[in-house]
C-alpha cells in the first residue's frame, strides 16, 4: 500500500468541473463568522460537485483573498452568489420546487440517518452562525430542518464539520 500522488488523483480541471453534472444540492451559508470555515465550506462543496453555493448576511465571500487559506481555489470552481434578502433568496428557491433544509437543533427535527432524499428533487441546505445557529426566521421558512445526532457532552460542531457531514451523506444517498 502507498499514498497516492496528486497525479495520480484523476482530479478535474476548473472547465471540467463547471462542465461536469452537479449533485442536486445548493449550500446557503448564513452570518457564518469565519473565513476559514467559509473556505472550508467552498473546499468540501467542489468536492461533492454541489451546484452552487449561496452566501448571506455579513459570511465573507471569495472576493477575500484571506479565503483561499482554506478553500485552496475551489472558490474558482464552485459557483456562488451573495443575497442581500435571505428569507426573500429561500422563498424564490421553494417556488422553484427546491426544497430547503436547515441544519440545525429543533424540537421535531429529523435525525440525518433517517433522511431519505427523494429522486428527482432539488435541496438546499441552510448553515447558520457559529454561534447562533441558523436563525428562528430561517428556520421557520424550511421545509424541514435536519440534525445531526451527538452524544458527547459538547452538543455542537463546527460548522464546515457539519456541512462535510451533511454534503456527504446527501452525496452518498443521491449520487452513488
Amino acid at each position: 500500500m502507498r499514498k497516492l500522488r496528486n497525479t495520480e488523483l484523476n482530479r478535474k480541471t476548473i472547465e471540467e468541473f463547471k462542465k461536469s453534472k452537479k449533485t442536486s444540492a445548493i449550500v446557503i451559508l448564513d452570518n457564518i463568522r469565519s473565513i476559514h470555515n467559509v473556505g472550508s465550506i467552498f473546499r468540501t462543496s467542489d468536492s461533492f460537485l454541489i451546484e452552487k453555493i449561496i452566501i448571506s448576511g455579513y459570511t465573507a465571500t471569495p472576493e477575500n483573498p484571506k479565503m483561499e487559506k482554506t478553500a485552496l481555489g475551489s472558490s474558482d470552481s464552485v459557483d456562488w452568489e451573495y443575497t442581500e434578502d435571505i428569507i426573500d433568496t429561500i422563498q424564490n428557491l421553494k417556488n422553484k420546487s427546491i426544497k430547503v433544509i436547515s441544519v440545525e437543533q429543533v424540537d421535531k427535527s429529523l435525525k440525518i440517518e433517517k433522511f431519505i432524499p427523494e429522486q428527482g428533487i432539488k435541496y438546499a441546505f441552510v448553515f447558520g452562525n457559529e454561534v447562533d445557529g441558523v436563525s428562528d426566521e430561517i428556520i421557520l421558512e424550511s421545509d424541514q430542518v435536519l440534525e445531526i445526532p451527538q452524544v458527547g457532552t459538547k452538543h455542537s460542531l463546527n460548522v464546515s464539520v457539519a456541512a462535510g457531514i451533511v454534503l456527504w451523506d446527501f452525496y452518498q444517498k443521491t449520487e452513488i
